[in-house]
């Protein structure tokens, strides 16, 4: 998926993800005038190569200033053969959403659940990090627990949020491992168990590991949820009951650590 905004091109911003690769163009004002996101490939040189060179064809053929984040950062220069600067996901998320913490002196803590990890990440009123935790050994606490099981039953990942919400029963999912777990849920489904309430026990089960992950860095001020699985509807409800506070999806959430490297790009 590629968009074209108005405005000109000054910083670009790679995010090459374990399952999505995403790029960003930003204006000198900050302002995202281009992005693109697909799903990541095998050949990771490969689609970082021809990613860089649609943006760079989209953005006139100007070489702009180029940051990379995300599991492939390391390879981008090598892949497009010029410089490109190297910066931690850490840095880039809290960039990407600084313009979304709440005034006052209370910072914010922005949780991003991507497709294979998880993390929290604990800002200053600046949107300076402060600490930070990840889950980057287990898929139970990622968007990876939800695709799995979606599977399994039959939905999409778009059908996944509204099950939730709608059903009223739930059924608790105690495997802490997504393979256990989809096996878990096949014995739910041969006990003649519903849709709806296997899916609100996932979605419980998946927040947990999250909320945990979040309180024990320790929650500051207001909650911002970003990444691929907060585009399901039903992710940041149930992550607002298990914290006891709201939970705000920022603006264009599986962009967050593009949109921040760009950001970074500018500098």
């Amino acid at each position: 998926m590629t968009r074209r905004q108005s405005g000109a091109a000054a910083a670009l911003g790679l995010d090459v993800g374990s399952t999505t690769t995403k790029c960003v163009a930003v204006s000198l004002d900050g302002k995202i005038v281009w992005e693109l996101l697909e799903s990541a490939e095998p050949r990771v040189e490969e689609q970082v190569r021809r990613v860089v060179g649609v943006a760079d064809e989209a953005n006139g053929g100007a070489l702009l200033p180029l940051v990379a984040t995300g599991y492939g950062r390391k390879i981008v220069a090598r892949a497009i053969g010029r410089p490109a600067r190297v910066v931690t996901e850490i840095t880039c998320h809290a960039r990407g959403v600084r313009a979304e913490i709440p005034g006052g002196e209370g910072g914010a803590t922005l949780i991003d659940i991507g497709g294979q990890d998880s993390k929290a990440i604990q800002l200053g009123p600046r949107g300076d990090v402060m600490h930070f935790a990840m889950n980057d050994k287990c898929a139970a606490g990622t968007g990876r627990f939800l695709e799995n099981t979606a599977a399994r039953l039959g939905l999409s990942l778009a059908e996944l949020g509204p099950a939730a919400l709608e059903g009223t029963e739930e059924h608790v999912i105690s495997s802490t491992c997504t393979v256990f777990a989809e096996s878990e849920v096949v014995g739910l489904l041969a006990r003649g168990a519903s849709v709806e309430a296997i899916v609100r026990g996932l979605h419980r089960s998946l927040v947990q590991r999250v909320a945990a992950l979040a309180k024990g860095m320790g929650l500051t001020g207001a909650v911002l949820l970003s990444g691929g699985v907060a585009a399901n509807d039903a992710v940041p409800v149930f992550l607002a009951e298990e914290l006891g506070r709201p939970v705000t999806v920022v603006a264009n959430p599986q962009l967050a650590g593009a949109y921040g490297a760009a950001l970074l790009g500018l500098d």
